[in-house]
């Protein structure tokens, strides 16, 4: 069986960073998400003045269609990064709670009385042979 190697402090740690890591694209992405609209209205259009409302132009059209090609795909990895982290973490924290549950088996099997088998007592119905409990 392959022996496990992992350190809790360590991954809590790796954790810790990325989730701040992961912090700093959501923020990024927020801001994206607010000032991209007010981007392509400031961008202007390629033609005269107009009455009524501003038409769009190809910088608008371009950052609509780069919003609408990526804003799907960078919600699965917000989403992907959220569950990563919880699923390290989970595992993590199994792997220490089956730790320490191995530990108190293994102390408390230590503290149990010891059987003692002696050759001649306990054997199979006075055949002098002992070594084993009756059936």
């Amino acid at each position: 069986m392959t022996a496990w190697d992992i350190r809790p402090a360590e991954v809590g740690g790796v954790l810790q960073r990325t989730a701040t890591a992961a912090e700093g694209l959501s923020k990024a992405g927020e801001s994206v998400q607010k000032t991209l609209p007010s981007a392509a209205t400031a961008a202007g259009t390629i033609s005269g003045m107009v009455c009524g409302p501003v038409p769009s132009g190809p910088v608008a059209a371009a950052l609509a269609e780069f919003a609408n090609k990526w804003s799907g795909d960078l919600q699965y990895i917000a989403k992907r990064t959220a569950a990563s982290l919880n699923g390290a973490s989970e595992a993590t924290r199994h792997y220490v709670e089956g730790d320490l549950e191995m530990a108190a088996t293994t102390q408390s099997d230590a503290l149990k009385e010891p059987k003692i088998d002696m050759p001649g007592q306990g054997g199979g119905e006075g055949d002098g042979k002992g070594g084993g409990e009756k059936k």
